[in-house]
């Protein structure tokens, strides 16, 4: 038996036993004649000491360990002398009596601290040595946590777990597949999926009403915080539902998970609010509703002054900065040049400072008397002491989304998007196509299975682009803090009404038929009425944990060019594999 308790669960009540430990040494140290050392398991730290009386033998070994070998001790659970409050364990102490070696270990290239000193690359290529780490292992706990309340909920909901293939078809449509190449069927391909969608709505022909995953996906994209090539889903699906059955079942599984997992209690029922009303608002499908701030419509209060910026506009759009009228000159001038950075896009930012004795100092003061200053100040809603920023052009949403990103920008300056706080919505009423300029066609905002809002399909079977452009998906995203964690539709079940949607996306019958044909067919042998949505799992750990990013709530994670840096993949192939699969390799140009 390599140890009779672990690292973390020896208590005073404890004391006097024998007991045999084992894990890493974290640190050891001497003081006067005696030999102290901290042993880590997963579970906790429990602090060693060898007495200066020991034995030779052992007080050899004790002073020979370095960091993070691994050992075993027996010894006798004792009380400690100078007690540590931070540690649970930290009112005991083990007296040891034997040591063994059971593996030597190099000097790590950094600390195994929860404050490392090593750089991200670092921890990533050692990322084994990383997960020793307590932040890492808490991060990890924590999703563990999460998938087991998940699983129980849903069970206890009379979902099934269902596994769906891995190795599928290649069906582009929006982010790029990751591709398979097959030995046994020549110069042909597998795709990984970028979700089970197609499987789960053939599990609902099957008659399966209620299934669940916790499934890989992937995605070849460009990467960022939240982003990763392979993600988790929480994906479900159900059959016999509308969308008030979908939002309350997973509303339900929400408030189950901060419930249980962080003793939080949520909003019940959530809010709802629909596409139009989250862009008028916050200039993003994505709110976040910790803080106001929101974008209030001012076309019309500021037009007409001579001022070309603004008249020749045909959207003006502002947002009221609490307490920031005391920015000087140098501070608005960085947000200016803030807002032009590629990442926003603004050509510039104009600004009205309501002070507060009642005055006003604006950027367009050679235009704008106080009085015409009052009722933009007015139509923004701005208070004394509010800084009014303005954003204006001829796309009305490309407008809010710039004043959306900045009005983030300026809570995030200001401290109103404090992570311990929870703020979840849903979003429902988005448009069900997205027209695009440059290709001249339709594409489906979210995916091509998302069934039109039934009052709406008089238009979705309309030829006019502007009744197309009127049509409601029945579909619903959950937003929490800023960032979309789940979303899902009501599917379409109807195979002539599935035909129209490829129709309207100009995906013609042949090739409709060769992508998806299989689940248009399988329409035709009584599908039912069904609809589901995937939550972003290592998204909705994170939210939890209190951080933006994924990467410490995933095991093995890859880094911002989707390079894993520990087992250095992707990486080249033999020939002879090459040969076996029928590929020659072409050096991409400059």
């Amino acid at each position: 038996m390599y140890r009779t308790h672990t690292c973390g669960e020896l208590r005073i009540e404890n004391k006097g036993q024998q007991v045999t430990l084992a894990g890493w040494v974290q640190k050891a140290r001497k003081l006067g004649g005696m030999t102290f050392i901290d042993l880590r398991d997963r579970y906790g730290i429990t602090q060693l000491v060898v007495e200066a009386d020991a034995p030779a033998e052992l007080v050899e070994v004790a002073t020979s360990l370095g960091r993070e070998y691994v050992i075993q001790v027996q010894g006798e659970v004792v009380e400690r002398q100078a007690k540590n409050a931070k540690m649970p364990t930290g009112d005991i102490e083990i007296k040891v009596c034997g040591i063994r070696v059971l593996n030597k270990s190099v000097t790590p290239p950094f600390t195994i601290e929860d404050n490392s000193d090593g750089g991200d690359d670092l921890r990533m290529k050692f990322r084994y040595l990383d997960l020793r780490r307590n932040p890492l292992r808490e991060a990890l706990m924590l999703r563990h946590k999460i998938a087991h309340e998940v699983r129980n909920y849903l069970d206890a909901k009379g979902f099934m777990e269902i596994e769906t293939p891995y190795l599928i078809k290649s069906t582009p449509e929006g982010a790029r597949d990751f591709v398979v190449p097959s030995r046994m069927n020549p110069g042909q391909f597998y795709a990984l999926p970028q979700s089970p969608q197609t499987f789960k709505q053939l599990l609902m022909v099957a008659g399966y009403d209620r299934y669940f995953q916790i499934v890989r996906c992937f995605r070849d994209e460009d990467l960022r915080a939240d982003r990763q090539p392979e993600f988790t889903q929480i994906d479900c699906e159900m059959s016999f539902v509308e969308q008030e059955d979908v939002l309350n079942t997973f509303e339900g599984m929400m408030r189950t998970l901060f419930k249980n997992v962080l003793d939080v209690e949520i909003p019940n029922p959530l809010p709802r609010m629909s596409w139009y009303d989250a862009m008028d608002k916050y200039g993003s499908d994505k709110p976040d509703i910790r803080f106001g701030m929101e974008i209030h419509e001012i076309t019309d209060a500021a037009k007409g002054k001579g001022f070309g910026v603004l008249d020749g506009a045909a959207y003006i759009g502002a947002i009221a900065v609490p307490g920031a009228a005391e920015y000087t000159r140098k501070q608005v001038d960085e947000l200016t040049e803030w807002v032009k950075r590629p990442q926003v896009g603004a050509k510039g930012l104009i600004y009205i400072r309501v002070n507060a004795d009642g005055s006003y100092k604006s950027s367009i003061d050679k235009f704008y008397g106080a009085e015409d200053l009052a009722k933009i100040a007015a139509a923004a809603e701005a208070k004394a002491g509010d800084l009014i920023l303005v954003m204006s052009g001829d796309n009305k949403r490309k407008v809010q989304t710039m004043l959306g990103v900045l009005r983030i920008e300026m809570g995030n300056r200001l401290g109103l998007r404090d992570p311990k706080v929870f703020a979840p919505l849903w979003i429902v009423d988005f448009p069900l196509l997205e027209w695009d300029d440059e290709t001249q066609r339709f594409y489906a905002m979210h995916h091509p299975f998302t069934a039109p809002k039934p009052e709406h399909e008089k238009w979705f079977y309309s030829n006019a682009k502007e009744d197309l452009e009127r049509v409601c998906a029945n579909a619903y995203d959950f937003v929490l803090n800023g960032t979309e964690l789940g979303g899902g539709s009501i599917r379409i079940h109807d195979a002539e009404m599935q035909k129209r949607m490829f129709e309207v996306l100009g995906i013609g019958p042949e090739e409709a038929e060769y992508k998806f044909g299989f689940i248009i067919h399988a329409f035709q042998f009584g599908a039912p009425p069904h609809g589901g949505l995937a939550f972003g799992f290592d998204r909705v750990c994170a939210l939890f944990g209190g951080s933006d990013s994924i990467r410490d709530y995933i095991a093995f994670p890859k880094n911002n060019q989707g390079r894993d840096m520990m087992i250095d993949s992707p990486s080249a192939i033999d020939q002879s594999q090459l040969d076996e699969l029928f590929l020659d390799l072409r050096a991409p140009q400059a």
